[in-house]
């Protein structure tokens, strides 16, 4: 099983609306913008795309007993994803409006303050994880809000501790740059999280806010240097790029193309690459620290490929709406 750690919010996404003549002060067939609620937030979306990929996954973090409460977990127990690991409360759900414009990245406004994920403390983590898990995911923007982010690390690292025995441990941190106050304090914490990580999936975007000046494999190779052993980063319209660490210290490089599909948004696009990337591994045998640094560059394309192939699926659609296992095998790419 994979874990996924963190945030479950409302995404409220903008939607062109007609209006009536009267509702316009005459000005008829202008229109208007209203907002739809979808369930959203990084981890969340991942844990979606792993569902549907058909590998067994749960997700673990406080949510709402609110409405919206209530649809963000009946969308994962649709979509295969375990419940047992989410604490329901009585705070308000978060909520987090974004504002989409061709061509360009989504942009986001949260409402965090007070809300039922960001309020998960160290005291309410369960003392047990499930029995066959494999890896645990987290990142996001959980990292960036108390106390929920020192509830996760505090996860990461009693799990981490468990040696031989530990669960793979894959970070996407997923940044929100107007979500950090200190750049420089928020790094310092990113590198600390780097020693118990097994596998890093760092887009190029987050590279170049956590170590600007630096081209991806560069980044990426100062990112193995600092603990995982697996580094991947997504590059847009360019596809994927991997580096691995290797048993003798060298490193095996690999990259795939993404499928050219015309893009819709983007919305949800690098949580499905994580999602897809893993269940690669799962599936094929690939999740543990020995499997991992065993992998041939053809394997790894291979599990690159299957991600970049998931994410231009989505790009497809409106919002976050991860394939399913027969829509990504059966996608032709010449």
């Amino acid at each position: 099983m994979i874990l996924c750690c963190g945030e479950a919010l409302i995404d409220m996404l903008p939607r062109r609306i007609g209006m009536l003549p009267e509702e316009q002060g005459g000005d008829s067939g202008t229109g208007g913008t209203a907002f739809l609620p979808c369930p959203g937030g990084s981890p969340y979306n991942t844990a979606i795309a792993i569902g549907r990929l058909g590998v067994p996954v749960g997700f673990l973090g406080k949510l709402s007993t609110d409405f919206f409460g209530d649809i963000l977990v009946r969308r994962l127990v649709e979509n295969g994803v375990s419940a047992d690991c989410i604490l329901r409360s009585g705070e308000n759900s978060t909520l987090a409006f974004v504002k989409l414009d061709q061509g360009a990245e989504p942009q986001y406004v949260f409402y965090t303050e007070g809300s039922a994920d960001r309020s998960l403390s160290p005291a309410d983590l369960p003392p047990a994880l499930p029995g066959a898990l494999d890896c645990i995911l987290f990142g996001s923007i959980s990292m960036t809000m108390e106390p929920v982010a020192s509830a996760i690390e505090s996860l990461i690292r009693r799990e981490a501790a468990r040696g031989s025995g530990a669960p793979v441990i894959s970070l996407d941190p997923n940044i929100r740059p107007f979500m950090i106050r200190s750049r420089e304090s928020y790094v310092r914490r990113f590198e600390g999280w780097l020693r118990d990580t097994v596998i890093a999936k760092v887009s190029e975007a987050d590279l170049d806010f956590i170590y600007p000046g630096q081209g991806p494999e560069e980044a990426l190779e100062g990112i193995l240097a600092r603990g995982p052993l697996l580094g991947v980063s997504t590059l847009g319209p360019r596809g994927a790029v991997a580096l691995l660490k290797r048993e003798d210290g060298s490193l095996l490089r690999a990259e795939a193309p993404v499928a050219d599909l015309p893009v819709a948004d983007t919305i949800g696009a690098g949580d499905t690459f994580h999602g897809a990337f893993l269940a690669w591994l799962e599936r094929h045998g690939r999740m543990s620290r020995s499997a991992l640094a065993a992998l041939g560059e053809a394997e790894l394309s291979e599990a690159l490929f299957f991600a970049n192939k998931a994410a231009s699926l989505v790009c497809s659609r409106r919002g976050a709406e991860p394939p399913t296992l027969g829509e990504v095998e059966q996608l032709a790419v010449p």
